[in-house]
This record gives C-alpha cells, structure tokens and sequence, in this order.
C-alpha cells in the first residue's frame, strides 16, 4: 500500500523513454464506466515500468512533482487534479508466488496472502480499522481520508500461468479479483481505477471474459494504447542517434510489429540492450520465452510444423485468434499456440487480414536456434539438411544438384497443392532456401536496374558468402532466366557490395514437368 515514487526516481535516473503519456490515458477513465483497464503485452516490453510510473503519479503519500513536471503528462488535462491524490495498491503477483513456494504453501492459498498483505497493511496505517474485514476497512479508510483507491496489479496472469492445468487455482484468484472489481457494493465506493498488466488477457470464461467490466487492451488490439505497448520508431531514432547506432540494421533486429494506423513498435528491453552494448543481436535468449518456445511450436496439431516452417520462409499465414482461452495449457488447434505466440511476441498480427508473421531478425533467430537443437523435429532437421545442401551446391554452381534439391522441395509437404504459376515456382523456392536465412537477408521483388528482381539472398554483415539473384522463370528456360538478370541489370541493386554475385536461374518445363537450373558468378 502506497509504495511512493522510489521506483520510478530509479527508472529516471537510467536513460528513460518518456512513456508518460499513458497515465494521461487513465487519469480519463477515472470517475467512468472504463475505469478498469487491463493491458496485455509480452514479457520485456515495459509492464514493470509503466506500474511503477503508475504509482509513483497516484500515491498520495508522496510528492512526485518533481519527476513529471518536465515529462510529457505536464502538458495534459487533469496533471494537477489526480497528482498523489489517492491510495494506491501494488502488487505482484510473482512476488507473492515465490514467497509461497519459499513457505511451502500451496497455490490455491496466493489470493489469501495477497488480502493478508493489503489488510496488514491498510491496518498499520490506520489502526483504529483493525477488527474489520479486508473490504470494510478499505471502505472505512475511503471515508475517513476522503481518497479512493488506485491498484496497480503487475504480472496479474502469472498466477494463471502457474497454476497450468489447475482449474480451481484460477477460479479462486479470479473470483479474489471479482470481489475488489466487480462488486457493486464495494467497487464504486473504493475503486478510483485499476491498471492491470500481464502477458495474457484475462482468462475467458465461457466465452466471456471472466472479469468482464474490464476494458483489455491486447497485444492482438492495443486500441488507444498502442504508442504505449513498446518504444516508437521516433523513440528508436532518436536513441540510435544519441548511441550512434544505424537505425538501418536496429529496425531490422527489432521492428516488425505494426499495427494499423500506427506503424512501428519496438521492443523496448531488446532496443535498449542493443544502445548499452552496441550491437545488435538477440536479447531474447536471457528471458524464459525464449526456454519455452520449443514446447508450444513442437505440438503435434495438423498444420502445426508446416506452419512453422512457412513462417520462418518469410510467409504470412491466416490465424483464427477467436478460440484461444487466454491460458498456457488450452489448447484445441494449431491457430490457439500460434495466437498465444502473438501474446509472448514471436509473431505479430494483422487485424485488417487476419494473419501473422515473424516480427524481426531477433526473433527469427530464436526459431532458427530451435531447429538447431537436438530434439527438433525429424521433419525440421530433414528440410533444413536438404536446404543447407543446396545452398553449398548453389556457391558452388552445381545446378543439376540445385534442380534436383528443388524437385525434392517441390514434391514435400511444403508445396502448394497447385503448382501452375510462377508465384507457386518462387514459393517453393522460399522453402528450399530456408536455411539461407541464417547468413542472408532475403529480400523479394526487389526493384533493380530496369526491372524487379524475383529473390534476392544479401549476405549480412560479417558473412563470407556471395550475394545471391535469383530469377524464376515458369514453362520458360533459365538461360533466359540469366539473360533477363543481365540485360534489365538487376545487379545494380548491388552497387555497394563489394564480392562475389551468384546468378541463379531456374524454371520449370509443364511439359516435361522437370526443373533446371543455370548458375553464373560475377
């Protein structure tokens, strides 16, 4: 209870973003039917400090002037009017289970430690309650300090999280939630606003959502708090300009999630480590997300692996979000653990289409570390054994073993069932050249010269490998696809490359119903 504004001074005293325009967001639903709201977004994108900037705006404990006068909350409506001017409850809720499993006491007990706590509490600092039940005395603290309360509940799912599989766990802290948020004999006489914030949105129940007077903005549909779920790309360039950082290559590490009407959002904690240590690479492997990754894209639902592998390919794939239960262990299809990956930001959503795609290099990386491990799936290991092949066979211009490579492609499960275009021919091709990704940066249709390139392979900074063109041709001959490289120049996109160019081109014949392949370097 009422935890000051120590926190947010020692956030502010690090290299902060100025994110408080948020708190204008909420200072709104105060005195509304919106004044719960619940914010879901994955792990490192800056929930712990949005709380603490919470609390240390509301606490009326404090004086926190001094850290917002200059931020950018100062200059909206209501600054002054809600400034430390309520009780504020914090809580998280990974506190509170690792002091359970210290003790030894069960789950099902957490919502009860959580009441003790704020009882224990509320009581030192007011004595003359003690006697009274949890909610009486937060009534009775309302009506003898004339302020309201603020909760601020930080990781509110992980007990959700925890409790996998545990159906009366959840019901029981859901039901603890119940009681402080909807309550019509309590809520409106304590509750000024809430702020919760975790990785998922509240546990459906139903198909409802089982505190349903909460409004939820989730990584799925930030609404109004879009330019809050991570740092902006005017965040970003003004931060590579003040660590002289090429913004270039940072928004090719961790761009990626674009909502509609917005644009870019970064991830924050990866962005951030990336300015401190100056360089860009993947931050992901020192959370548990990345640890668990593996579990959820190895379940055995049709589709499941094959969608994976369109994924990494550079595919977008249509994902029905609507079943998922906002939990870690319902699962019912494919589109429910490709949907919990949008929750934990290893894909990002298109709303407008209904599909998703890997975000950046820095989360591509943690699915290529995937297919790298031992216990990958056999299906994986043969279609990047088989890619990596071609690849050495492409460098080393040894085209009928590329077309007999792409043949093979062409006959596995990642074809499409209708193989009668040359965009079906160029999606065969993202498939067998999977593994080029790991060194390449793949780039399709890329405008060159006097024409557009089909795929071109640029090798990222430090490779030793030659730039790949590679130009397709359907029911046509690929001494015309090299020609057509030449003549329309399309290596003139690699003016700036200093090495070796492969020219690859490939095509296949309806007739006889085979591919070929002529390769040239230059």
């Amino acid at each position: 209870m009422n935890p000051g504004n120590e926190g947010f001074r020692k956030i502010l005293q690090s290299e902060y973003v100025d994110k408080t325009g948020l708190i204008a967001l909420i200072n709104k639903t105060i005195g509304t039917m919106e004044m719960l709201t619940c914010v879901s977004r994955p792990r490192r994108f800056g929930k712990s400090y949005a709380a603490k900037m919470l609390c240390a705006y509301y606490d009326c404990s404090c004086d926190s002037r001094g850290l917002f006068d200059d931020m950018e909350i100062a200059g909206t409506q209501g600054y002054l009017t809600h400034l430390n001017q309520y009780h504020v409850i914090n809580l998280d809720v990974t506190g509170f289970i690792s002091e359970a499993a210290r003790m030894d006491i069960p789950l099902s007990d957490v919502p009860n430690m959580i009441a003790d706590a704020v009882y224990r509490e509320l009581t030192e600092s007011y004595p003359e309650l003690q006697g009274k039940s949890l909610m009486d005395a937060m009534i009775g603290c309302v009506e003898k300090t004339g302020k309201e309360f603020v909760f601020v509940i930080d990781e509110w799912d992980a007990l959700i999280r925890e409790a996998k599989g545990d159906a009366a766990v959840q019901k029981r802290y859901l039901y603890f939630l119940r009681g402080w948020f909807k309550n019509n004999n309590f809520t409106p006489k304590v509750v000024a606003a809430a702020y919760m914030t975790g990785i998922l949105p509240i546990k459906k129940d139903g198909s409802q959502s089982a505190i349903s007077d909460f409004r939820e903005y989730t990584i799925l549909n930030p609404g109004r708090f879009v330019e809050f779920t991570g740092f902006t790309e005017s965040d970003v360039r003004s931060l590579c300009r003040r660590h002289e950082m090429d913004f270039k290559e940072v928004r090719q590490w961790y761009d990626g999630y674009d909502f509609p009407g917005y644009g870019a959002i970064y991830n924050p904690y990866s962005v951030m480590c990336a300015m401190q240590e100056q360089k860009c690479r993947s931050y992901w492997k020192k959370t548990s997300a990345a640890e668990s990754l593996m579990t959820y894209i190895n379940m055995d639902f049709e589709g499941m692996q094959e969608s994976v592998s369109r994924l990494l390919s550079g595919e977008e794939i249509e994902i029905d979000t609507e079943s998922f239960e906002n939990d870690f262990e319902t699962f019912r299809s494919r589109d429910d653990v490709l949907t919990l990956l949008i929750h934990l930001g290893y894909l990002t959503w298109h709303e407008e289409d209904g599909t998703a795609h890997i975000p950046n290099e820095e989360v591509r990386t943690e699915f290529r570390k995937i297919l790298k491990a031992a216990n990958a799936n056999r299906k994986w290991v043969e279609l990047i054994s088989r890619s990596c092949r071609l690849l050495e066979d492409t460098i080393a211009g040894n085209e009928e073993a590329v077309a007999k490579a792409i043949e093979e492609t062409r006959g596995s499960e990642y074809a499409p069932t209708y193989y009668n275009d040359e965009q079906a021919l160029r999606y065969v091709i993202k498939f067998a050249y999977i593994a080029a990704l790991e060194q390449y940066l793949k780039v399709e249709e890329l405008p060159s010269g006097k024409g557009i390139a089909d795929v071109v392979y640029l090798p990222k900074r430090r490779s030793l490998l030659p730039a790949l063109v590679v130009e397709l041709k359907w029911n046509k001959s690929s001494e015309g696809a090299i020609r057509q490289i030449k003549e329309r120049n399309y290596p003139a996109i690699l003016k700036d490359y200093d090495g070796e160019i492969v020219l690859v081109g490939i095509s296949y014949d309806v007739k006889t119903k085979a591919h070929s392949c002529l390769i040239e370097r230059i």
